[in-house]
């Protein structure tokens, strides 16, 4: 795991790259390098996993190719083994040597064969062409700006709009998006002249300013495949082999232990490859939980950890959140507002404090199996649109006059119900947005300039583009499809990329692969949400190896007290930034719309914690961006 940056037909494009390659410096603490040919420029810094010596370090260089990767390649020792077969020999032991030599083999042809996680950049010194590549499902980051026939790019947006923050410009659209959905779509970025590589893409760039793209890897398509799939296979199998590529290192690995079935389910296999691993497991102030009304998932790491023999490292999350909040919104690169960011930095912080450098996470299982309770939920809609109205009535006068929660405790399942009745009467599309975005349309559109109106009905128009964009009959599959394609690149892989990367921490993930991701969309949906029980397939193969009182335990929550810190801690911030912050001075957001979100929320009526947490996460972003822009001018 690395940080990779790089200038092609740039002007100045070496000291830039140095420059690039230096704000990446926590990506890879244990070395950098250079690459200099010509107009090309290429830069690497090192976090060592696998090959620990010098014949893995970056940027490579062999017969006419260079090298600058980010990532990991699950499938390198068969890819090796194929490779050795046709004649190559290799210098050193790093999956660095065994992709480039794919690429000299196979090129873009043989990308789909990659198994893993990776950003990369690749130059042919006999053709002068500069191709850039991103894993499948998005894992990795890869963020450029073109600038007639150059490119500049990097890991991470931060080094590019610390250099070059002068010549970019905020996109309100991106922006708005981040109000709705809490961070930014992985099909948008927050200033207009930078872009994302799209996942299972690459770009080629050649000296004469041409530029080509392909697309070597399809989440719908596989979707599609797999609905069409009639033959039997063991899911167990198919997540027990992913794991245990996941564990390949010459470093020691630990992983991420809520209690939940995810990170329950990871560990008793990797324990079982690895005996005695270490785990890190969080837990909360007392007053903290008790406010949030949240579930003690310690109870069940303890469980587990007990069970599989799992050294077991429990880390209080009581920070300082008023120093966390600007750190962690530098280190995100744009507004996210999920506060599940601090928990991951804390807990790879205290792994690199211990000698840990790899973590192993449960992501991407609740996308892929229908964990999540709006999957539940929006099931449980279609039927309430069936209950007569003269019955929904009374229900939907009461709930709204409960409160979530009075001057010393939430209620969660009131928030719950407010939650599920803004949502159940809506049409398909429409519900399954609402029921995990922060405002409907009418609310976004009050909470800004009148003038981004036309703004917000792009980001709706995009999200239901994205939600149809598919042939598939299946209700719950084409929830996880959306998942996949939006909220896990978008919001979970990226968050846990920065946040781990900030603590020079490498976090894998054995459900975010291409094989897992295969298996979840042959199984049908009905065999994923069973009477109001989701994940039911991935429960199903965790049996064979957890006991059932961790396999059928209510849900647990990878967050934070939100309503606690907003009521103490955050108080006086979230008064400063609603009445005099930036974003109310340039006019983005209206004051008075700030301000009614603050009274719900401290009358105890309506549960803001999460919209005004976004706030502050969006403006203190804000303030950055503005800060680079007037440096630079």
């Amino acid at each position: 795991m690395c940080g990779i940056a790089g200038a092609y037909h740039w002007p100045d494009g070496g000291p830039l790259r140095d420059r690039l390659t230096k704000t990446l410096a926590h990506r890879g603490p244990d070395g950098s390098g250079s690459y200099d040919h010509g107009e090309v420029h290429l830069g690497h810094r090192r976090l060592s996993i696998v090959d620990l010596t010098e014949t893995g370090a970056q940027p490579m260089v062999k017969d006419g190719l260079a090298l600058t990767y980010n990532g990991e390649l699950y499938n390198a020792p068969e890819l090796r083994k194929e490779l050795e077969a046709t004649g190559v020999r290799f210098r050193g032991t790093s999956d660095t040597e065994v992709l480039l030599e794919a690429w000299r083999a196979w090129g873009t042809e043989g990308l789909h064969r990659l198994r893993g996680m990776f950003a990369f950049g690749v130059f042919d010194e006999r053709s002068g062409e500069l191709v850039l590549v991103r894993d499948q499902l998005g894992i990795k980051p890869l963020f450029l700006v073109r600038r007639g026939k150059g490119v500049a790019f990097a890991s991470e947006l931060k080094a590019l709009a610390a250099e070059l923050g002068g010549s970019l410009t905020v996109d309100d659209t991106a922006l708005v998006a981040s109000l709705l959905y809490y961070w930014v779509p992985d099909g948008r970025c927050a200033f207009k002249e930078a872009e994302k590589l799209p996942p299972g893409s690459w770009a080629r760039f050649r000296p004469n300013g041409d530029v080509e793209r392909g697309t070597f890897w399809s989440l719908r398509q596989v979707a599609e495949e797999g609905a069409a799939y009639e033959g039997d296979f063991d899911l167990n199998a198919v997540i027990e082999d992913s794991t245990r590529k996941h564990l390949i290192a010459d470093v020691p690995v630990a992983t991420f232990l809520s209690g939940g079935l995810d990170s329950s389910y990871l560990t008793a296999i990797a324990a079982r490859e690895r005996p005695g691993i270490s785990a890190y497991t969080i837990g909360f102030r007392a007053e903290d939980a008790k406010f949030e009304a949240m579930p003690d998932d310690l109870m069940y790491a303890k469980k587990v950890a007990a069970k599989f023999g799992v050294d077991l490292h429990e880390i209080e999350i009581a920070p300082q959140v008023l120093d966390l909040l600007p750190r962690m919104t530098y280190h995100l690169d744009e507004p996210i507002g999920d506060p599940a960011a601090i928990n991951s930095y804390l807990i790879c912080t205290a792994a690199r404090e211990a000698g840990v450098k790899v973590m192993l996470s449960g992501m991407g299982a609740d996308e892929l199996f229908a964990g999540y309770r709006k999957h539940l939920a929006n099931t449980l809609a279609v039927q309430y649109q069936r209950v007569p109205g003269l019955v929904r009535r009374p229900v939907e006068s009461l709930v709204d006059r409960l409160p979530v929660a009075t001057s010393k405790r939430g209620f969660r399942s009131v928030r719950f119900a407010k939650r599920f009745l803004s949502f159940a009467e809506l049409p398909e599309e429409t519900a399954f947005r609402r029921s995990y975005t922060m405002y409907d349309q009418a609310e976004l559109v009050g909470l800004l300039n009148p003038d981004l109106a036309g703004a917000v009905g792009d980001v709706l128009t995009e999200h239901a583009d994205t939600y149809h964009d598919n042939t598939l009959s299946d209700f719950v599959n084409r929830m996880c499809l959306a998942d996949s394609r939006l909220f896990l690149p978008g919001l979970n892989l990226a968050y846990t990329d920065r946040s781990s990367m900030a603590a020079s921490t490498e976090v894998r993930t054995p459900f975010v692969d291409v094989e897992v991701v295969k298996a979840a969309f042959r199984i049908p949906g009905d065999r994923k949400i069973v009477k109001r029980q989701g994940k039911m397939a991935l429960k199903e193969a965790a049996l064979s190896i957890l006991p059932a009182e961790i396999v059928h335990r209510p849900k647990g929550l990878f967050s934070a007290p939100l309503r606690a810190w907003m009521s103490r801690d955050l108080a006086p911030l979230v008064r400063e930034v609603t009445n005099e912050g930036e974003l109310v001075k340039a006019g983005f957001l209206r004051r008075e719309a700030l301000r009614k979100l603050v009274d719900e929320d401290a009358s105890g009526q309506q549960d803001r914690s999460k919209h005004l947490w976004h706030i502050l996460t969006l403006e203190y972003w804000y303030r950055g961006a503005v800060s680079a822009r007037q440096g630079e001018t």
